[in-house]
């Protein structure tokens, strides 16, 4: 059980290693990431409250996920409160923190930025064998709020990682032509980066960790209310790019689901779905 001396700042964020990384100076390796400004940061947290935060993490059976099937993307996320552990809601409260975002926003070189508390698109993350999130450039504008959306963070909490599941992030250029980093999602990894209408990510292979586990993070993201005119767009959702016409060619049961769901009355799916 937390006691108050537990409750410290310091308890969730690395103070002095946030410190460190301000003085190299992480906005040098920031802005001049390839092939859009990024920055990773291992070791990160304090591992101990890492591992609470994945002790807590349910299993996609557990709760009440947000399930995405589709050609461009298979995964699962929760953006609900309720969903979150007790030490995890702590931890994306400080997340969000002026103290954070003041880093972060030293970090990045973008100033004024503002924190989710509805955790939009974001909060728990997580992809099962076969699961993929195609290559996509992010919704641009908060639905609810009318910020624009200017960063994500995430922290992987994937122990024992291999590189021959995949899950990697991949970075891709602006023209769709090349994959210029790979981030490889392993515990205690965060990786910040900007968003704009090209900033494309994913991990467009479908996952190959073996069954039973799953590739999990933590997703927040950041705003801002107005952005650099050259970065000013239409609003809209995600935007998903193919390298090749073969990225999202639906599977057999997608395209199943589909013939399902044009046959038979929409009254007569959504009671065959509450009772399943």
């Amino acid at each position: 059980m937390q006691t108050i001396s537990d409750l410290r700042l310091d308890s969730f964020l690395p103070l002095a290693r946030m410190e460190e990384e301000l003085a190299r100076p992480a906005y040098s390796t920031y802005i001049k990431a390839k092939p859009f400004p990024h920055v990773v940061f291992d070791n990160f947290f304090d591992p101990d409250l890492v591992d609470r935060v994945l002790a807590e993490f349910p299993k996609p059976g557990a709760i009440r996920w947000q399930k995405f099937d589709s050609a461009e993307e298979i995964k699962l996320a929760s953006a609900a409160e309720a969903s979150f552990g007790p030490m995890t809601r702590l931890f994306m409260y400080h997340l969000n923190s002026y103290t954070f975002l003041d880093f972060i926003g030293k970090v990045t070189g973008i100033d004024n930025l503002i924190p989710d508390p509805r955790f939009e698109g974001g909060g728990l993350h997580q992809i099962v064998p076969g699961g993929k999130p195609g290559v996509h450039a992010d919704f641009n504008r908060h639905r609810d709020y009318g910020l624009d959306r200017r960063l994500n963070l995430l922290l992987y909490l994937n122990k024992d990682w291999r590189q021959e599941y995949g899950g990697e992030l991949q970075l891709w250029d602006r023209d769709m032509k090349q994959c210029e980093a790979k981030v490889l999602p392993i515990f205690n990894r965060v990786m910040i980066f900007g968003t704009t209408d090209f900033t494309y990510h994913g991990h467009p292979d479908p996952l190959r960790c073996p069954e039973g586990m799953t590739r999990k993070s933590l997703a927040l993201y950041y705003f801002s209310n107005g952005r650099p005119a050259e970065e000013v767009a239409g609003e809209h959702s995600t935007l998903f790019r193919a390298r090749d016409p073969k990225d999202f060619r639906p599977t057999f049961k997608q395209r199943l689901r589909k013939l399902t769901d044009d046959c038979i009355p929409p009254i007569v799916l959504r009671r065959f779905r509450r009772e399943g």
